[in-house]
């Protein structure tokens, strides 16, 4: 690989993205943060999108060792993916190739653009995800990633109605949380104060709301119903305090009609919300308008199609790609980054998509009745996203756990998810000692406690064929 090759083409793949990005100091107008961008017909959007993958992938196959060993083995040259029409022969990556080049290439791997150079010169920071193997991969990030971040969000955070003269309760902790960092640098860039909240207890923050009266309310779905509790045993209805807006990320909320209403009834505010991942980041992704609804009546989402193509494809057919109006999985190729721009990246969530005009006035494609349910059986559970076998992993290494066990996903009264897993083990007339090892074993690789129940050796029946250990039971 020539470093004059690879400087080249980052420096020609830069150039369009600046090229193309409008608005980014300020507003454009009181309706949309980038009015040309938001509202331009299809055509605008699709040859925008064309001349962005035109010096796409010849920046990935001259900057990611990754994507140049994917090209040189589909056989492909990066002039074979110019525009849109090119995509369908690149077939889509998924988490577990990332993994794979992880363990191969430690510690960052090669699937970023972020070179060792570039890191030490003009990094800004790191955000880690879970893979299947509970391995993270990482995504490093340059301080060119940020500027192009608080543009993206700043345009997102506007649709849904963020404006000056709003103050915002950040309620999340700042660790690799890559929705509330992006958030954060926005907001600033908006000129709209934000308060942070990790660390505190749910009292605390209650307080907080009660004596500086933010108008939005920023933290997961699970943690909205939680101090919404806590604020009514503390003798207060959340109802008439200052929040006006409930703006999550993380886990599904807004596109599910149950809990959207629960928590509009308790807050007496409007529910909004951004989708996405880490590794299509720096964006939203998805967002809400001020028209919540589709005409069908579904909560639909907005998508960026300037900096991101999307696609819906058909886990089950070979990934190809599903006509409008049909569910598929979503596959994002991002061309918003420096750092961690990606080909047909499987994010991996069921939606049906519709690019008519949305009433907002937005020409860009939305996802109709939000996004909901994984492929591959992947597990989202406030916020944290993983497989199964992550957990499989943990139960097996604690010494004397039977062969057969059950992950048990519910809503509690207080309208928040969690995970149960029960377990076999010839201690569990005291199991004191094996559900703190259990729990130990599978928090360490999802970051998330766990309640364990401890039952008698042969209680489940045994696996004839393939096993189902993962029952959801949540309210949908």
């Amino acid at each position: 690989m020539s470093a004059d090759r690879a400087e080249a083409t980052r420096r020609a793949y830069m150039d369009v993205l600046e090229h193309h990005r409008r608005d980014f100091a300020e507003a454009g107008s009181a309706e949309y943060w980038s009015p040309s961008l938001e509202t331009a017909s299809r055509d605008e959007l699709r040859a925008i999108q064309n001349a962005k993958l035109e010096k796409l992938s010849p920046f990935l196959y001259e900057n990611s060792d990754f994507y140049r060993r994917r090209f040189d083995a589909a056989g492909l040259a990066p002039d074979d993916i110019r525009t849109v029409d090119d995509l369908p022969k690149w077939a889509p990556v998924d988490k577990t190739e990332m993994v794979e080049d992880m363990i191969a290439n430690p510690p960052w791997g090669t699937y970023t653009t972020h070179s060792d150079e570039m890191w030490h010169d003009r990094g800004w920071t790191i955000f880690p995800t879970s893979g299947s193997t509970g391995t993270p991969r990482i995504f490093r990030y340059s301080k060119v990633d940020l500027e192009y971040w608080k543009w993206a969000n700043s345009r997102a955070l506007w649709s849904l109605g963020c404006r000056p003269g709003e103050k915002m309760f950040l309620v999340v902790g700042f660790g690799p949380h890559v929705w509330a960092w992006g958030v954060l640098h926005a907001m600033a860039h908006m000129g709209v104060p934000c308060i942070p909240g990790g660390g505190l207890t749910a009292e605390l923050r209650c307080n907080i709301i009660l004596r500086y009266e933010p108008t939005v309310l920023a933290t997961l779905p699970s943690q909205l119903l939680r101090l919404g509790h806590v604020m009514r045993e503390m003798g207060h209805d959340p109802a008439k305090t200052s929040i006006k807006k409930l703006f999550t990320g993380g886990e599904p909320a807004a596109g599910i009609k149950a809990t959207r209403q629960r928590l509009e009834e308790m807050w007496g505010a409007e529910v909004v919300e951004f989708y996405g991942c880490t590794e299509a980041s720096p964006h939203s992704g998805g967002f809400s308008c001020h028209q919540t609804q589709h005409p069908s009546g579904a909560i639909q989402t907005h998508l960026m199609e300037d900096i991101q193509v999307w696609e819906l494809c058909d886990p089950d057919n070979e990934m190809a790609v599903v006509p409008e109006g049909e569910r598929g999985i979503t596959v994002c190729t991002n061309m918003n980054s420096e750092s961690s721009s990606h080909l047909r990246f499987i994010v991996g969530d069921y939606t049906t998509f519709d690019t008519s005009q949305c009433a907002c006035g937005r020409t860009h494609v939305r996802a109709i009745g939000g996004f909901q349910g994984r492929a591959d059986d992947l597990i989202t559970l406030r916020a944290l996203k993983f497989y199964p076998s992550v957990v499989e992993e943990g139960v097996r290494s604690v010494a004397g756990i039977g062969d057969e066990y059950q992950v048990i996903l519910d809503t509690n009264d207080q309208g928040i998810d969690y995970m149960l897993i029960q377990v076999e083990h010839a201690d569990h007339a005291a199991p004191e000692d094996v559900t703190a090892a259990v729990q130990n074993a599978v928090s360490s690789r999802i970051e998330l406690r766990v309640d364990v129940d401890v039952l008698a050796p042969n209680t489940f029946e045994k696996t004839e064929f393939k096993a189902k250990r993962v029952d959801d039971r949540r309210a949908t």
